[in-house]
C-alpha cells in the first residue's frame, strides 16, 4: 500500500455535532481537509467513519500517521 500524503503536519481542530458521523480522509489527497471526498479512488485507502458522542472540539489527524486514527496522537511530532 502507498504512503498517504501528509495533508498539513498538526490536527485539525473541528467542532462536531453530538450524533453526527464524519469521514476523515485517510490518503491525505482530499481538498476538504480533514474529511474525505472521494479522492482516494484507485489508492487502496478508505475514509475513517468516525461518530460525535457529544458536541466538543476534536483534533483529526493531520499527518495521516497517528496510531488512533481518525484522531491526533501526537505522530507529527515525530516526524
Amino acid at each position: 500500500m502507498a504512503e498517504p500524503v501528509v495533508a498539513q503536519k498538526g490536527p485539525f481542530a473541528v467542532d462536531v455535532e453530538e450524533g453526527k458521523s464524519y469521514f476523515w480522509c485517510a490518503c491525505g489527497r482530499s481538498q476538504k481537509q480533514p474529511f474525505c471526498d472521494g479522492s482516494h479512488k484507485d489508492t487502496g485507502f478508505s475514509p475513517v467513519k468516525w461518530q460525535a458522542e457529544k458536541a466538543k472540539t476534536v483534533y483529526f489527524c493531520g499527518c495521516k500517521n497517528s496510531g488512533k486514527k481518525p484522531l491526533c496522537d501526537g505522530a507529527h511530532n515525530k516526524m
